[in-house]
């Protein structure tokens, strides 16, 4: 039975309400640390709170990361509500656990539980959009691009929602405030959205789910150290890489043998789904690049306080916000998506151009605007893809295909914000030998105005290759046959 037989028209409106607040938390709490690292560490561990804070950064993405695969299996055989219901619960204790932290041990423990909460809630909460939508709404791309712009939205405004709790209350406000709004969401989903109960149980690959898991925090791991905490070629980061290899070298036999996988390779067989995936990957490194470089041109090469450079950001989100809105009407109107994620593409890797072209001089007004257009191509691919993927893959299947295409953005994220640093490094490194990246805002005169010059040049080969990764997007698009972006089947009601 269909979700439309089992709730009212304003239901399912309600459901879908609840289903963007909810994807607000999870983008939110990814990033809203990085802006009250300092006041957190002064507070909990001011001697050695700085050499923790790598861990306390990057517990959330790790436990999120590594239970992807998980949740949508659990998705398919439980049931999405029920899974979902489960992960706001966990999310909603991992916060409450982080408000009150009293040291950084538990404040990052409590930080890896909000995560293996927060992993289900974007993830999850896709899947249920797509049991939401009424049947002639299929096709037409509105859930997951409503998805998508919410998402983009929170990524954009984190940094700046953080600072604006540190600045003016108190940094354990930016877990609190997850409660009021975590519990809306809990009691409501609960009350008000009705799915279908799943069609049977099956197993659960359990080792399959674990290898995922080992091979996701690996790569995460190698991505987040190498470089950084230790070199390339250093004993630690190789022997997680080795183990990183043979997890996925495990994880692929494991997913080819078993009998009810928790990736099932028969996906990769389906066009459509394996290009969103490779799509949706580069993606990920795309805006990685972008978000994470434009705030440190802002602060090292303009001088700019952090919170003042989160609002650079706004032009981005309004960008993404203002084309997705548009997108969604044009494809409901029958315009192919094929279309936009083309033009989608084509938008982020003009913007990422742009941006490498910009200098110590470039207008801040130029940088807003290239980040509006920016925000306009991302705001075109992202729900998009996941709309796409779901109406491509098997109805029994529809959990996995789609915490898979995010587990494939949160993966080339990883992997772009590792490569891009690197790139960074080399390059300000050949103009400023010897000197730290984090040594130029103290720098005066003539010493200053040449590491800014070098800073600027190292970015500029940032955005540029970034550029580069978006024009790979756009020739994976260009791939997509009309007739696959055009008429996809209708995806899986099963819950």
């Amino acid at each position: 039975m269909a979700p439309a037989a089992l709730m009212t028209p304003a239901q399912r409106k309600l459901g879908m309400l609840l289903c963007l607040v909810t994807i607000v938390l999870a983008v939110l709490d990814t990033n809203i640390v990085s802006a009250a690292t300092v006041p957190i560490v002064r507070e909990l561990d001011p001697v050695h709170g700085i050499d923790r804070l790598p861990w306390l950064v990057s517990a959330f993405a790790l436990a999120a990361t590594a239970l992807l695969p998980l949740y949508g299996k659990l998705c398919d055989v439980y049931g999405a509500k029920r899974v979902l219901l489960g992960a706001v619960g966990t999310f909603l204790l991992g916060s409450a656990l982080c408000g009150a932290a009293q040291s950084m041990g538990q404040l990052i423990a409590f930080r890896a539980l909000q995560g293996v909460g927060g992993g289900g809630l974007m993830s999850v909460t896709m899947v249920v959009i797509a049991h939401l939508k009424d049947p002639e709404e299929r096709g037409a791309g509105k859930g997951g691009a409503m998805g998508g712009i919410v998402a983009g939205l929170g990524m954009a405004v984190g940094p700046l929602v953080g600072a604006l709790f540190t600045d003016h209350v108190s940094w354990r406000w930016i877990f609190y405030v997850n409660l009021p709004l975590g519990l809306i969401v809990l009691v409501g989903a609960a009350l008000v959205i009705k799915l279908p109960p799943a069609a049977g149980r099956r197993g659960l690959d359990f080792p399959g789910a674990a290898l995922a898991a080992a091979f996701a925090t690996g790569l995460l791991l190698v991505t987040e150290w190498g470089g950084k905490d230790y070199a390339w070629t250093s004993p630690v980061v190789l022997g997680i890489a080795v183990g990183t290899l043979a997890a996925l070298g495990l994880f692929l036999w494991r997913q080819a043998t078993a009998a009810d996988p928790v990736l099932p390779l028969s996906l990769f067989r389906i066009p459509l789904v394996r290009l969103g995936f490779a799509v949706q990957g580069l993606a990920g490194m795309g805006m990685t690049g972008a978000i994470m470089y434009v705030m440190l041109y802002l602060q090292i090469a303009r001088g700019i306080a952090p919170t003042s450079a989160s609002l650079y950001l706004i032009p981005m989100a309004a960008g993404m916000t203002a084309i997705g809105l548009l997108v969604g009407r044009l494809t409901a109107r029958g315009h192919a998506p094929r279309t936009f994620l083309v033009a989608g593409a084509g938008c982020a890797a003009l913007a990422l151009a742009l941006l490498g072209l910009s200098g110590p001089d470039t207008g801040l007004w130029a940088v807003g605007a290239e980040l509006g257009l920016l925000g306009a191509g991302f705001g075109q691919l992202i729900g998009q893809l996941i709309t796409l993927v779901q109406e491509a893959a098997p109805r029994h299947q529809l959990g996995v295909a789609t915490t898979g295409i995010r587990f494939f953005q949160t993966l080339g994220s990883a992997v772009g914000a590792a490569l891009f640093g690197t790139v960074l490094a080399r390059v300000f490194a050949a103009g400023e030998p010897g000197r730290p990246l984090g040594a130029v805002r103290a720098l005066t005169g003539a010493a200053r105005e040449h590491a800014v010059r070098s800073f600027t040049d190292a970015v500029d080969v940032v955005f540029l290759s970034a550029s580069g990764v978006m024009a790979l997007v756009l020739l994976l698009a260009l791939r997509l046959r009309p007739t696959e972006a055009e008429v996809p089947e209708p995806p899986v009601l099963a819950a």
